[in-house]
This record gives structure tokens, sequence and C-alpha cells, in this order.
């Protein structure tokens, strides 16, 4: 896969951390800019957002019909089987993201990994893969699509994770952001669940919490 092409937003103050934020199936980067001045976080928390473009594939699902897409879905049963070489081929772009960020100064330790829903799928892959600790995980109305095949590096298994799903989701329905919480929690990881009165979306309470949350483990810097 080329590298990939993404929308970045600055602090108003020179980064100290950042944020790869990962969209869903069909959509593009531009998807979660408006979530960034909403996430409420202080002025001395400088933090770089970075939101990359999907490719161009095309989808079975959706009768083969060409869209942005970080991988083939094949069904859309619960066990979603997908293409995962397309899925490892996605987080390894995410990974140059990691290396172009830490090549400007930002440490792996303050960069966080975001995705909803495909997305999401990519970063699980991409940061509970990565050889660089990361900051934290963000997985959005998503599922653990690479569980079975993906090669756990333990440099990441205090990695904070937050799971959020939205208990009305017709898309990626609950279960399957519960039964990730169920298996990295099994294999010792700290995951955080949280659920909220939505579908296949994003909420404004859910976008405080992350705010939160990003704060909590991204230190402002003395």
């Amino acid at each position: 896969m080329n590298d990939l092409e993404f929308i970045e937003v600055e602090p108003a103050s020179p980064a100290d951390a950042a944020v790869i934020w990962l969209h869903g199936l069909g959509s593009n980067g531009h998807d979660f800019v408006p979530v960034v001045p909403e996430l409420g976080l202080p002025a001395d928390l400088p933090v770089r957002f970075i939101f990359p473009h999907a490719p161009e594939l095309p989808v079975t699902v959706n009768g083969g019909y060409v869209m942005p897409a970080w991988y083939d879905i094949y069904e859309l049963s619960l066990d979603r089987r997908i293409d995962t070489q397309q899925l490892e081929r996605s987080a390894a772009a995410v990974e140059k993201l990691i290396d172009r960020e830490i090549a400007r100064g930002i440490p792996a330790e303050r960069i966080v990994l975001a995705g909803f829903s495909q997305g999401g799928a990519v970063v699980y892959q991409a940061a509970l893969a990565s050889e660089k600790k990361l900051a934290g995980l963000l997985v959005l109305s998503s599922y653990y699509a690479t569980g079975k095949t993906i090669q756990l590096n333990p440099l990441n298994k205090t990695l904070p994770i937050l799971i959020q799903h939205g208990v009305q989701d017709p898309v990626v329905p609950e279960v399957l952001g519960q039964t990730a919480t169920q298996q990295l929690t099994a294999l010792g990881y700290s995951v955080q669940y949280q659920q909220y009165p939505m579908q296949h979306t994003v909420c404004g309470s859910q976008i405080l919490a992350i705010g939160q949350w990003l704060q909590k483990i991204l230190p402002v810097k003395s």
C-alpha cells in the first residue's frame, strides 16, 4: 500500500502529542475533523490530530462497489469475514504515520491510535502489534477482526484501551465491542468499556469522555 494521504489539524502551540484517527467504511479523513474542538482539550495540551484517508477498494458486501475502505468485507455475519491481508497492510500504513510523528519529535509514548468501525479494526491491529510503546488505543463502534491472527507485541501490554459502542448499533452490533473487551481483558490488557444510547455514530457525551480520557493518558508536560 502507498503512503496514506491525510488531513492534519495542528494545535495553537507546537504539538507535543499526536492522535492518528481512522474513519469508517465509505467515509474519509474529513469525517472526524469537527470533533477536535468539541473534545475540550486545554490549551496547555497541544495535540496534533492526523486523519488519514482510506484507499479506494471494491467492497464485496456492497456488490463490489469501489469506495474508501481499509479492507474488503466478504460477509456481514458476527464473525465479519474480511480480507485480513488488506487490513494488515492498512495497519502497516498507520505504522508509517507513527514513524512520521516520531521523526517530527513526538515520542511514541505520546501517540494515540483511534478508529471508528473499520478504522477501529485497523487500529486494534496497528496498536497491539506495534513495535513502539504507544500512549493509548481508542476504538469506536468496531470489532477485533484480527484477534485470531495478530502477533501481539508485549511492549504494549499495559496500553490504556478505551472501547466505546452504541447500544442500538445496527451495523456493528454492540456484542462485538463487548466481545473484544472480554478477549483483551482475558489476555491481561487494561480495557475501559463505555456504552452510549446511540446507533452507528458518535454523540456529544461520548466526545467529552474521549477528551477526558486523552487528558488522562497524555498528561500536560511540566
